[in-house]
């Protein structure tokens, strides 16, 4: 890949120099909805690893608690945290109408529209049905945007609401998909500097064939256009002609949730099979996805094997550099195992 565009998508991702407050704000719009650490996560706040220069879960925490992020199921139906001014952009990106409703998302809705904001615990009391006969259907019920869960602090018994009760004012209907992804797609593009529908359709979880309708409507306005390799904002063509470029020399230990990794998954799946139960993390080698993290998810990660795509001289040189990224993430104490096949 260009160097420039490389250089550029990691200054972009501050990943060459953390980001403060202000410019936190801007990327974490840029790359919403946002999540938790995959697995180590549970229940935390969501962060952007790595790129802030501040403690990035705390700061979601308190968001959190004054409600300026809120949580709903957008990306084929799983959680993340967006932030409120754009409740209005998501809902019309991710909606799922409830064309045909069950007998107990029915029955669940009429209630709360009927006795007002309640926890799991009394639903079970006040309908008879089970925990596991009531959470899918709550769930489906997010996804239509007919009811919210507010989950504005760290606790595990949280108040759903009816939507229109939580979001009086909000207009659900404000964007079709199409004008929705004509916004997301300019702060992906923005983040990416190149990107390709596959890249959107990974991370957004929506179908390729609406994702490309929404680019080759910005290609005629001007915004995108077409290059080899995919597409890039016009401005950002504009922009590398001149730009100086400062080759990315760094290591990172990508989780799962990541926003480089969800936008990537679909070939980074692919590229590392492996005979090991997980793939723990995604290795992030001078601005390109070069290796994998290896084992198995437990109460803390246990790591059989790094494994790269370098040559074994360069794969050598950078050892101390990648077993040093994965210990930051996984502490000291723990052992690993392997280092491209052979014992460490």
């Amino acid at each position: 890949m260009n160097n420039k565009i490389l250089s550029l998508r990691m200054e972009r991702q501050f990943l060459n120099k953390k980001a403060n407050e202000c410019e936190y704000n801007t990327l974490y719009q840029d790359t919403q909805p946002g999540q938790n650490v995959y697995w180590n996560g549970f229940g935390d706040p969501p962060s952007i690893s790595y790129r802030a220069n501040f403690d990035d879960i705390e700061y979601n925490r308190k968001r959190q608690k004054d409600r300026l992020l809120l949580k709903g199921r957008f990306q084929g139906g799983n959680l993340g945290w967006i932030e409120r001014e754009d409740l209005e952009l998501f809902a019309g990106l991710s909606i799922k109408p409830l064309d045909k409703p069950t007998y107990t998302q029915t029955k669940l809705l009429e209630l709360m529209q009927r006795e007002g904001p309640m926890n799991i615990h009394l639903m079970k009391e006040m309908t008879g049905l089970l925990t596991k006969e009531i959470t899918p259907a709550l769930h489906r019920l997010q996804e239509a945007f007919l009811i919210y869960e507010d989950q504005n602090d760290g606790e595990w018994d949280r108040g759903w609401y009816t939507f229109k009760e939580m979001f009086p004012n909000v207009n659900l209907t404000k964007y079709t998909r199409h004008n929705a992804l004509k916004v997301v797609l300019q702060r992906f593009a923005h983040r990416h500097v190149i990107f390709d529908s596959k890249m959107a359709k990974s991370f957004y979880k929506l179908p390729e064939k609406d994702i490309k309708q929404a680019i080759t409507q910005l290609i005629e306005d001007n915004i995108f256009m077409e290059i080899e390799g995919g597409y890039i904002l016009c401005k950002d063509f504009e922009l590398l002609q001149t730009y100086t470029a400062n080759s990315p020399i760094s290591v990172y230990a990508m989780h799962r949730n990541d926003f480089l990794v969800k936008s990537n998954e679909h070939w980074l799946k692919e590229q590392y099979k492996h005979s090991y139960p997980d793939t723990l993390y995604y290795l992030l080698i001078d601005g390109q996805f070069k290796g994998i993290v290896a084992g198995k998810f437990r109460y803390t990660p246990e790591i059989e094997d790094i494994l790269l795509d370098l040559d074994p001289q360069t794969a050598a040189a950078r050892k101390n550099e990648v077993l040093q990224a994965v210990k930051y993430l996984i502490g000291t104490k723990n052992i690993i195992k392997r280092y491209c096949g052979g014992n460490i």
